[in-house]
């Protein structure tokens, strides 16, 4: 045999060696993350007909498209308590399957919509009300969609979640800094049993996750809660950037810490998937809803968020997260003429644009004696 040949013998056993290294690694990595979700508390897969999927065939066609899972940020003051409470956070996440690009949008929490049957109230209300399943069916019933996921977290996974991430980085202003100090971080240290320190000033932080949950949670500022919900969102923006570059050692140690701090209906299956993708995901946009909207007191109903009006901010949504204009259920228009009637908020007396499909950016608010209520209020006692 030449010597040429031997070496070029030689050079495939390096690279056949090298590929099953790789191999390997990749059955390791697989093996590792496959242990870690078996252990993940999930309630079981949920079907359509539990949470109030009600599309026609064209909706229904262009939703098959994409994986939309809700997301819930409970305020309970205890740690580990899924099943009710106050769903303070809610958001959806919406992944093209094909472009793997998400888009997030935050439900504002005091949005007057149907939360159960005949009952009208905030929709954080539905969380309280029916639990995860319920919250779900709420948000499929008034925003006409498909959502049978869910992920629920709790102060404690948050925090955990950031710490194991060695903190991310904001821009905090003077103001808020106060607010962090002053309102949420010694509280946050009890009930997560942490002992994060207060900040000094305004400027550029790398917070810890007591730090970054107090951020999250500041509301009276200048933009009251919508402001607050975009706080959320730079939150989980951050933290996905961040985890995206992390080693797999961080990634294993974040699932290690949260597995009791997460409820979720997703199987081990799913959140294997999930994971295996992640890195190719991208966050293509966040943003508010809804989109148009009226604020106060109206009836018996107290510091309220009003669509203006429903049915057209449904649609807006629709085509904002799946780049289509899908006819809404006869169900959102009848929801959306008793909305409109209860509180006489009619598209003409919108009071905040903030429409990222028209680039309308007019988020203030006139004084319609809107009250942001107390941290923690669950819109049953309205």
């Amino acid at each position: 045999m030449s010597t040429k040949r031997k070496k070029k013998k030689r050079k495939n056993k390096i690279v056949l060696f090298v590929v099953e290294i790789i191999i390997l690694a990749a059955l390791l990595v697989g093996l590792y993350v496959y242990s870690r979700m078996n252990q993940v508390d999930s309630t079981g897969e949920i079907e359509q007909e539990e949470v109030n999927v009600e599309l026609d065939s064209e909706t229904a066609e262009v939703l098959k498209g994409y994986t939309n899972i809700a997301l819930f940020g409970l305020d309970n003051r205890e740690v580990g308590k899924y099943t009710s409470g106050n769903s303070d956070t809610i958001m959806i996440a919406s992944i093209n399957n094909d472009t793997k690009k998400v888009k997030l949008v935050s439900v504002y929490r005091d949005t007057f919509l149907n939360v159960k049957d005949d009952t009208y109230r905030k929709i954080n209300a539905a969380y309280a009300l029916g639990g995860p399943k319920g919250a779900i069916a709420a948000l499929n019933k008034n925003l006409n969609l498909d959502i049978v996921d869910y992920v629920s977290v709790d102060f404690g996974a948050v925090v955990d979640a950031v710490d194991l991430l060695d903190g991310i980085e904001l821009e905090l202003t003077n103001q808020e800094v106060q607010i962090m100090n002053d309102n949420y971080i010694d509280e946050i240290n009890k009930v997560t049993n942490h002992s994060s320190s207060k900040l000094s000033g305004g400027g550029t932080h790398t917070v810890d996750g007591v730090q970054a949950l107090a951020y999250c949670r500041i509301r009276y500022t200048a933009g009251d809660d919508f402001k607050r919900t975009e706080r959320q969102r730079t939150v989980l923006t951050k933290m996905i950037e961040k985890a995206k570059g992390s080693s797999l050692t961080t990634i294993g140690g974040m699932i290690d810490s949260m597995m009791d701090e997460i409820s979720t209906s997703l199987t081990s299956k799913d959140l294997l998937k999930l994971a295996g993708d992640v890195m190719g995901y991208e966050l293509a946009g966040t943003h508010g809803w809804p989109f148009e909207l009226c604020t106060g007191n109206y009836g018996s109903q107290s510091s309220l968020v009003v669509p203006t009006d429903l049915e057209t901010n449904v649609e807006e949504l629709h085509e904002y997260l799946f780049d289509e204009k899908n006819n809404v259920s006869n169900t959102v228009t009848g929801l959306s003429d008793y909305i409109r009637n209860y509180t006489g908020c009619t598209p003409e007396s919108t009071t905040r644009f903030d429409n990222p499909l028209t680039d309308d950016d007019n988020t203030s608010t006139v004084d319609t004696g809107y009250v942001l209520p107390e941290d923690g209020d669950d819109g049953l006692s309205d």
